[in-house]
């Protein structure tokens, strides 16, 4: 008996020992193990499971509604022009004069009130002789052209209907996001009724190159005959007006570009208020972004636009807006390029005030600005001092175009062509001048010395007699 007790006593004590031993050496280092393979463990993602057919649904909005308060709007318009037959033999050899033929083109207008006015762009209508639009329910109505705007490629027309028409209100075109989506409605192919719905991809593009405009880029499906069409919100309000598209083969490849309905409003109030559009303008000079001035002064990278020159007696230099100064916002509108700038500016007239943010010395400063007419502005060319014609000025002369000399200290040309101040330049080299805007286009094509390059004039004396002058 005595022997199993100790045997079973032994077995015990063997057992503890093991036991401890485990649990002090074996089991310790598989811990220190397990930690050591944490760092191999998988990154942790973050991962929505709850999205659903059915929530997926309610984050993409129905366009139905939108759709439905602006198909009804949008009018097919269609403009006739006369345009110059090709000379055939026939007609040198009888002395025949050149003949006309009618050439149509097509486009989009909206309906923007009940008593008939329709707002398209200004390419679909040019050089027309005669208008017609064409409604949803296929009644046409003859056009009148109420006014133009070349420079944002609006026109404003007028139908004189039974009753009351459908129409699609302005939205804000500022608030409007990126990433927001929006319908183009118009006319592609001479297809009525067409809806298209796209985002937002991009505000205030320039294409010109020269920061002249601010468009809406949207990646809605635009085609010919979609011009002058609506770009309207999920809402149905208005936002744009469908205008250009970037493609090789004329047909839409990805992006397309509308005037935004800020800017359109602005134009055709003007045009049904004052006949023509008035321009207010804050009278600053910008560095461009990527130019080699801005690069060589290591400003490329700012947050905003820098000014580089004030004009003398604009409402930016009495206000006090220095060069040097950063333009941040204007009336909170954030302002990092040119035609962020010039955008919002042709959404405002002469006399009207705007709140200017800038960074001086490293300070935020706001300063209230009243907006100055264009007539202050002038450009150097051919060492004469040049500025737009003023609305008086185009009535006195019956003009609708031209630059006024304000100041010749070109002696060759005060000698020979008799030019002084209050000549007004028509063209030159069979270019149309309208503002001084396009001086400044021929002083960038012609380069230096342009006067080599300057073949004809045309001009309005002081008298008010038309003259073309011939250089050889």
């Amino acid at each position: 008996m005595k022997k199993i007790l100790t045997l079973v006593f032994v077995s015990v004590l063997g057992g503890i020992i093991t036991l401890s031993a485990y649990k002090v050496f074996i089991e310790k280092e598989s811990v220190i193990v397990t930690e050591q393979s944490t760092d191999d463990q998988p990154l942790l993602v973050p991962t929505n499971y709850t999205t659903t057919k059915t929530n997926l649904a309610v984050a993409h909005p129905s366009f139905v509604d939108a759709a439905d308060k602006t198909v009804d709007a949008v009018v097919h318009v269609k403009n006739t022009a006369l345009v110059s037959a090709p000379m055939t033999l026939q007609d040198l050899f009888f002395g025949r004069q050149q003949s006309k033929r009618a050439q149509v083109g097509t486009g989009s207008g909206v309906i923007i009130s009940p008593d008939g006015y329709i707002i398209t762009n200004n390419h679909v209508i040019a050089g027309s002789e005669s208008i017609s639009i064409t409604l949803n329910d296929n009644k046409i109505y003859d056009a009148e052209l109420v006014g133009t705007d070349e420079k944002t490629d609006i026109a404003l027309l007028k139908v004189d209907a039974e009753n009351d028409l459908p129409f699609i209100t302005f939205g804000d075109s500022d608030a409007a996001q990126i990433g927001e989506w929006v319908l183009a409605v118009g006319n592609p192919f001479n297809l009525t009724s067409t809806v298209t719905a796209g985002i937002i991809s991009a505000k205030a593009r320039d294409l010109s190159g020269r920061n002249a405009q601010s468009f809406i880029q949207t990646d809605a499906a635009v085609n010919p005959g979609n011009s002058g069409g609506a770009l309207v919100n999920a809402n149905g309000e208005l936002v744009g007006i469908n205008t250009a598209i970037t493609s090789q083969t004329g047909s839409y490849i990805g992006y397309s570009f509308a005037v935004p309905s800020n800017i359109a409003r602005k134009v055709v109030e003007d045009i049904i208020e004052f006949g023509n559009v008035q321009t207010g303008i804050l009278g600053v000079s910008l560095l461009n972004k990527n130019s080699k001035e801005a690069i060589e002064k290591g400003l490329n990278e700012i947050n905003g636009v820098y000014v580089t020159a004030v004009t003398e007696n604009s409402g930016a230099e009495k206000a006090g807006i220095k060069k040097g100064d950063i333009i941040k916002k204007i009336d909170n509108i954030e302002i990092s390029k040119f035609s962020d700038l010039s955008g919002y500016l042709k959404t405002k007239r002469p006399e009207d005030v705007v709140n200017v943010e800038v960074i001086r010395d490293d300070y935020f400063k706001t300063i209230p600005v009243k907006l100055s007419r264009t007539d202050i502005l002038t450009v150097d060319f051919l060492n004469m001092e040049l500025k737009n014609l003023s609305n008086e000025k185009k009535l006195q002369n019956d003009i609708s175009y031209g630059v006024e000399v304000v100041k010749n200290n070109n002696d060759w040309l005060s000698e020979n062509l008799g030019i002084s101040s209050n000549y007004i330049i028509t063209d030159i080299n069979n270019i149309k001048i309208k503002s001084i805007e396009d001086i400044t286009i021929l002083k960038q094509q012609l380069g230096e010395n342009p006067e080599q390059y300057i073949k004809k004039i045309g001009l309005v004396n002081s008298d008010g007699e038309r003259e073309q002058f011939i250089i050889r």
